[in-house]
C-alpha cells in the first residue's frame, strides 16, 4: 500500500484546517431548557402499540432465511462447530439487551461471540474541510458525480463529519469514525480514486467545496468468535426464553380500575397525556406498568431509570411495545 501520510493534499486540508475550533457533539441531559420550562409542570404521555404475533416471528430466524446484517459464513461455521473468526464488527450484532437468535433443524439456538484476539491494522482515512472554491478545482463527489461508489460513500460519511465538526449536533456513530472515514474494505480501497496519489484536492458535495485531507492510521481491532447456544427444543419454549427476555409486567384488566383500563384503551388507540400532578388513575396504571419513576414528575433527575427498561409488557393475552414522553422533549 502507498503511504499518504505526507501526501501534498493533506498539508492543504491541514492549511484549511487550522484555526478551527472541533468539538465534540454530546447531548445535554436536561439542560438546554429556560427557567420557565423548569418550572412547568411536566406533561406525561403513554402509548401503546399491539404486537399482533408470537414473538418468535419477530426475534427468531430461520438459518436459510437469516438476517441480512449478519455474517453467513460466521453463521454456518457457528451451527457446525467450524471454527471461523471476524475482525472488527460482530457477526450477528449481538449484544446481552438485543441477543440473536436462529432455527434449525427443530432446536433454537442464541448467537453470539467472543473475543479471541487483538489485530493491529493500517487503514486510509478521509477528512473532508472547508475550502474556497474560487481557488480550488473540485469534482463532484456526489451520486451524480464521476467518482466510484467507493469514494461516493466515503465522501458522503466524510461531509456529515465535517458538516458537524465546530458546529451543534452530532453525526451517525456507526458511520463516522475519527472524524471522517475509514477504508476498511479491500475492495474500497482499491477501487478508489481519491486515495491515489494523482487524485483530486478537493470534491464538491451539496453545494459545498472541500478540501481532501488523506492519512494513514493504525486501528486495533477486536478479532471475535461465532458462537450458536442451544436454548430450546420446541417453540412453546422459545417463546417462553423470548417473554422473559423482552417482555416486562404482565397486566390483566381485572388488577385495574375501570378508569385505568379506559387510559389503557385511549393508549391504545393514540395517546393519553396527563400533566403532573397525574390522577389516581393514571398514577396506578403508573405503578402497574413499574413505571414508578415517572410518578413524582422528576424523572429527568433520576439518572439510569430507563438502563433495564423492557421493550414490551402484556395485557390480558397481547404484547404490546410501550412508549413515554414528555411533551417539551425536544427528542420527542
Amino acid at each position: 500500500m502507498r503511504d499518504f501520510t505526507t501526501s501534498r493534499r493533506q498539508l492543504i486540508a491541514s492549511g484549511l484546517a487550522a484555526g478551527m475550533t472541533a468539538t465534540a457533539g454530546c447531548s445535554d441531559l436536561g439542560g438546554g431548557r429556560d427557567a420557565e420550562s423548569e418550572d412547568a409542570e411536566p406533561e406525561l404521555s403513554v402509548s401503546l402499540t399491539r404486537i399482533d404475533a408470537p414473538l418468535r416471528d419477530t426475534y427468531v430466524h430461520q438459518s436459510d432465511d437469516h438476517d441480512d446484517r449478519w455474517d453467513g459464513q460466521a453463521l454456518a461455521a457457528a451451527l457446525n462447530g467450524r471454527e471461523y473468526t471476524t475482525q472488527h464488527r460482530k457477526p450477528f450484532f449481538a449484544s446481552p439487551k438485543d441477543p440473536a437468535y436462529v432455527h434449525q433443524g427443530g432446536t433454537y439456538y442464541e448467537l453470539s461471540s467472543v473475543i479471541v484476539d487483538e489485530a493491529t491494522e493500517t487503514y486510509p482515512v478521509l477528512r473532508l474541510f472547508e475550502a474556497d472554491e474560487t481557488t480550488a478545482t473540485p469534482v463532484d463527489g456526489s451520486e451524480d458525480g464521476g467518482l466510484p461508489k467507493a469514494d461516493q460513500r466515503a465522501v458522503h460519511i466524510a461531509h456529515m463529519a465535517a458538516r458537524a465538526r465546530g458546529n451543534e449536533g452530532g453525526f451517525p456513530v456507526g458511520l463516522v469514525q475519527r472524524g471522517g472515514y475509514v477504508y476498511r474494505p479491500e475492495a474500497a480501497r482499491t477501487e478508489s480514486e481519491l486515495l491515489a496519489d494523482t487524485g483530486p484536492e478537493h470534491v464538491t458535495y451539496r453545494g459545498t467545496t472541500y478540501g481532501v485531507e488523506i492519512t494513514r492510521e493504525q486501528f486495533h481491532e477486536s478479532v471475535y468468535r461465532p458462537t450458536a447456544e442451544p436454548v430450546a427444543e420446541d417453540a412453546e419454549q422459545m417463546e417462553r426464553i423470548l417473554k422473559a427476555t423482552f417482555v416486562g409486567p404482565r397486566i390483566a384488566a381485572t388488577d385495574l380500575s375501570s378508569e385505568a383500563q379506559q387510559i389503557i384503551a385511549q393508549a391504545r388507540a393514540e395517546e393519553y397525556s396527563e400533566t403532573h400532578p397525574f390522577s389516581d388513575a393514571y398514577t396506578e396504571l403508573l405503578r402497574a406498568l413499574d413505571k414508578r419513576a415517572y410518578i413524582d414528575g422528576n424523572i429527568r433527575k433520576d439518572a439510569g431509570v430507563k438502563a433495564n427498561e423492557k421493550k414490551m409488557i402484556q395485557y390480558g393475552d397481547t404484547y404490546y411495545e410501550h412508549f413515554y414522553r414528555f411533551a417539551d422533549d425536544p427528542d420527542a
